[in-house]
């Protein structure tokens, strides 16, 4: 079965990619503020289900390019970063993550990614949706660490103003549980999810030598 992924983002890609996958990507382009929960994992929960349920629509009207296969599986994901018991999301201003970064920094966060999967076979369609959750330890990064890491404009436009497999891999001192999600899909969790709806994950293997 071809995999569908629900989401502009490269890294996300790049680990489906690595892990044997080789998915279409159709971008949702929803509007994530317009999604109110406060709960970190609610909200992540409630951004993939509208950027999935996006792009299966548009499928099957036919106002994206169609997947050319009766049969299919689509993943829709978000990520936002707990700390403190609210959520944060992409910073988007250079005064924003230095902010964020200010109050990450010796500290410990919780990563939250939502997941969306829905397995398309012909006109049968069936939905599961779940969060995985990894904490974060951040180094202790100076002043000048930061005002770096501004500079190089990654981290105003990533979930919780951080990368692990960017430059901010460097202050990010460990973690505790699923580090692909962290990146932003959680591979085992998306193994479980397609396994209680009768998809084998090898199945989504592209082909080898």
């Amino acid at each position: 079965m071809r995999l569908v992924l629900a989401s502009a983002s490269p890294a996300r890609l790049a680990t489906l990619r690595a892990a044997g996958v080789e998915p279409l990507v159709r971008v949702s382009g929803v509007d994530e503020s317009t999604v109110p929960h406060a709960d970190p994992t609610e909200l992540a929960l409630a951004l993939a289900d509208l950027k999935a349920e996006a792009v299966l629509a548009a499928l099957a009207s036919g106002s994206a390019e169609g997947v050319g296969e009766d049969a299919f599986v689509l993943v829709g994901c978000d990520s936002v970063l707990e700390l403190d018991g609210r959520a944060h999301g992409k910073p988007g201003t250079d005064d924003a993550v230095r902010a964020r970064w200010r109050a990450l920094r010796g500290r410990s966060g919780r990563l939250v990614t939502g997941h969306h999967v829905a397995v398309v076979r012909g006109d049968a369609v069936a939905h599961r949706s779940r969060a995985a959750s990894t904490t974060v330890h951040f180094a202790d990064v100076t002043d000048a660490e930061i005002e770096a890491y501004v500079a190089t404009g990654e981290p105003q436009h990533v979930a919780g103003a951080f990368t692990i497999d960017g430059y901010g891999a460097a202050f990010v001192s460990g973690v505790a549980g699923d580090h692909h999600n962290v990146v932003g899909i959680s591979v085992p969790l998306l193994r479980v999810l397609l396994a209680e709806l009768g998809v084998a994950w090898t199945d989504l293997w592209r082909a080898q030598r």
